[in-house]
């Protein structure tokens, strides 16, 4: 009896430890900056996101699917209930005009391993 009741203590045990876990949510997804002219071709957009786990969350990468565009992240976990930022700048230099959709793809330890984020626009031909 002593051992079924140990046994039983250690699988409540690990099945607690493995549903606390970091969990990261964003406010937007998706940001728009706008219509901007040709001649101010860089852009920035800011995500916001909270953890709402109860374990520290930690960002183990951010990558956005051109060089044109740079995600910046904190490098620090985030703890339970805090929040952080991924800082996102397009540079059109050298980019034809008009509309534009870039992915950025957020590696984390939550509880949903990965993000995309999505920044768009429309530069406007310079005269």
């Amino acid at each position: 009896m002593k051992k079924a009741l140990i046994a039983l203590a250690l699988l409540f045990t690990a099945v607690n430890f493995a549903a606390a876990q970091a969990e990261i949510k964003f406010e937007k997804l998706v940001q728009n900056v706008g219509t901007f002219p040709e001649s101010d071709p860089v852009q920035t957009a800011v995500f916001v996101f909270k953890n709402v786990g109860d374990q520290p969350l930690i960002i183990n990468q951010a990558v956005a699917s051109c060089g044109c565009t740079v995600p910046e992240y904190t490098k620090a976990p985030i703890k339970a209930g805090e929040s952080g930022t991924i800082k996102v700048t397009y540079n059109g230099k050298g980019k034809f005009p008009g509309h534009f959709k870039k992915t950025i793809t957020v590696r984390a330890n939550g509880k949903v391993e990965m993000t995309r984020l999505y920044i768009e626009g429309d530069m406007e031909e310079g005269k």
